[in-house]
């Protein structure tokens, strides 16, 4: 038995809803014209297969009698010529086809997963996010492309064929149905629970991808805790459960095939001994019988085709249910209007971040609240440090500020505005957020540099390496901005990430610079340039800071002291020491470098690791 499916959080998968086929079919409403162009094709393709043999027919019938046949063998060629031209332009056309609603799903896929909330993105796993983009909208253009037309194009020559047979021997067409219906309802019966061992299959591959790209991103890690026994027990583990889950699906899938070829074979060795026998006694011509048996071997192909069409779209529903399960999260919203609200007490005395009464719980941790009460005010062209103990909410804080996540209650207000009532844009536009993990993406060092700003100048770009102390470690790079910095930035060292993604939002030239903990990995001389690049931002813009350093929080205007989801004290560094406990507790304890002369050593960001 395989393990239970789980989602991101280890709790057991839900079920997914079986997708109607209406649903499935809207997909393929984009390509319409040219699927029924191709659904054409193989009706001609169709009517072309069903004539040849009556002509194949006739050819016996002449010799039988002594006259030519010349002419109906050129139209035999003929027919067998066309029937494959027929076949190759439908081919060629259901690839298109095909591709073209792999690239409709995908990039409809891409663009929602960019716009989730990204509570939505913590319910889910990339890697198997990924395997939905990928693998499942591929089983999709299956279904779609290729299976209906082959299910229409099966059930014209199945239909035909039986018409055909009717008419030249209802006795013998009666015993042939017999034969398929048992093979009909047998296939039937197995295609039933196909879609589910198809949706355990693709849901165990994407438990697969999801583990590999979790290792494989927290590569050093696994090798630094000796893991890499346990993590390959671990995807083994997954790679033996997509195993079982594809034996499955293979076994249900292999039925079909012989199930179909037996009711074939049966009826064929009804008709030869039937026939046979008939055209011994005279009843019936040898052209008819011959004709009779080509009919019945046409019903093969369409009957094999039609299964495995059936097949196909049970696993191609299967896998929309997982791409639907993506289309129906709800995205990111603008306010219904996007009209700004009315800015508070007039223009003179807006605070340029204003946290009033603000509740709010993260959806994975359910009672659990960060913030409690927040209220707070920064003013405008200032820098406010925001300090405490682990868990204080200070992350938090700046998370609302950029509306990645929205307070339960309460309001978040930019320069007078509640941020719930202005477009995202126009909101992110004004903020230049460095995370605590400071991400730098693969590729380099120019592309993440302008990633905020792509079309900064190149003087920008040179001004705020200056700021960062990145000059002359760009000047080093034998290929400069070019240079590749790895996946996540590995080919960089702590502190050259924590700069160029300072260096990335100061070129942004935002109205609010939010930094969380952007000097733990930076060296004196690189920390203490930050601090004279922070009072200089501060002329321009306002600076909200989270810090666990001295050097910091010093010279900042305005110290929030957080404990518990709320501000408890508020005031400068030297206030602070007198007047509220925790905060001296927090300077003597926590605060580095615990006199104001040191700076903490981090040699290790003095060059590019390649």
């Amino acid at each position: 038995m395989g393990k239970e499916p789980t989602d991101a959080s280890g709790r057991p998968e839900a079920s997914l809803e079986k997708v109607p086929l209406r649903t499935l079919l809207a997909h393929a409403r984009p390509q319409a014209p040219a699927l029924v162009a191709a659904a054409v094709l193989s009706g001609l393709a169709a009517v072309l297969a069903l004539v040849q043999p009556l002509v194949v027919k006739r050819v016996f019938s002449d010799l039988s009698a002594s006259r030519p046949v010349t002419t109906m063998v050129l139209i035999v060629v003929v027919l067998f010529l066309a029937e494959a031209l027929l076949g190759a332009a439908q081919s060629y056309l259901l690839g298109r086809i095909g591709e073209g609603i792999v690239l409709n799903l995908r990039t409809t896929l891409v663009a929602r997963l960019l716009r989730w909330p990204l509570s939505t993105h913590e319910r889910h796993r990339a890697g198997d996010l990924i395997s939905r983009v990928s693998t499942d909208t591929t089983s999709v253009r299956g279904a779609l492309a290729s299976s209906l037309t082959d299910i229409l194009a099966g059930v014209l020559t199945f239909v035909g064929s039986l018409a055909l047979m009717l008419v030249l021997d209802p006795l013998m067409l009666g015993l042939t149905l017999a034969c398929l219906l048992v093979a009909v309802l047998a296939v039937f019966a197995v295609s039933l629970r196909l879609m589910g061992a198809t949706l355990q299959a693709q849901r165990s591959v994407g438990r697969l991808s999801a583990g590999l790209e979790r290792a494989l991103r927290s590569i050093r890690t696994v090798k630094l805790s000796t893991a890499e026994q346990r993590e390959e027990e671990r995807l083994c583990g997954d790679v033996r459960d997509a195993y079982r889950a594809g034996i499955r699906q293979a076994k249900l899938e292999a039925l079909i095939h012989p199930v179909t070829s037996v009711a074939v074979q049966g009826a064929l060795v009804l008709v030869l001994g039937i026939g046979g026998a008939r055209v011994a006694r005279g009843t019936m011509e040898l052209g008819e019988l011959i004709a009779f048996l080509l009919y019945l071997l046409y019903l093969a192909v369409p009957m094999g085709t039609l299964f495995t069409s059936i097949t196909d779209l049970q696993a191609g529903r299967a896998a929309l249910a997982r791409v639907e399960e993506v289309m129906r999260e709800p995205l990111e919203a603008d306010p219904p209007n996007g009209a700004p609200s009315p800015a508070e007490g007039g223009s003179a005395d807006v605070s340029a971040v204003s946290v009033r009464a603000v509740r709010f719980g993260y959806p994975s941790r359910s009672g659990v609240p960060a913030l409690e009460e927040l209220d707070f005010e920064v003013p405008e062209f200032s820098r406010t440090a925001l300090v405490g103990p682990s868990g204080a909410g200070k992350s938090t804080v700046l998370s609302l500020i950029g509306r990645l996540y929205d307070p339960a209650a309460g309001s978040v207000r930019l320069f007078g505005r509640d941020i719930g009532d202005m477009p995202l844009n126009e909101l992110r536009g004004m903020i230049g957020h460095v995370e605590q993990e400071s991400p730098v993406l693969a590729g380099t060092l120019r592309s993440n540099l302008v990633y905020a700003r792509p079309d900064a100048s190149d003087e920008q770009l040179a001004d705020v390496l200056r700021k960062t102390n990145l000059t002359d470690f760009v000047d080093s790079l034998p290929e400069g901005l070019e240079t590749d910095v790895g996946d996540g930035g590995v080919l960089l060292s702590g502190g050259q990430r924590q700069r160029v993604a300072i260096a990335r939002m100061l070129l942004k030239e935002p109205r609010v610079l939010l930094l969380d903990e952007v000097t733990s990995q930076m060296d004196a001389e690189n920390e203490h340039l930050l601090q004279q690049t922070l009072r200089e931002a501060a002329r321009v813009c306002t600076v909200l800071v989270v810090a666990h350093r001295l050097s910091t929080v010093r010279d900042a205007d305005q110290i929030l002291v957080m404990d518990g989801g709320r501000v408890r004290a508020r005031g400068t560094h030297a206030s602070l020491l007198r007047d509220d406990e925790l905060y001296a507790h927090l300077a003597r304890t926590q605060f580095l470098p615990a006199t104001e002369q040191e700076y903490p050593a981090d040699h290790s960001s003095k060059g590019l690791r390649v």
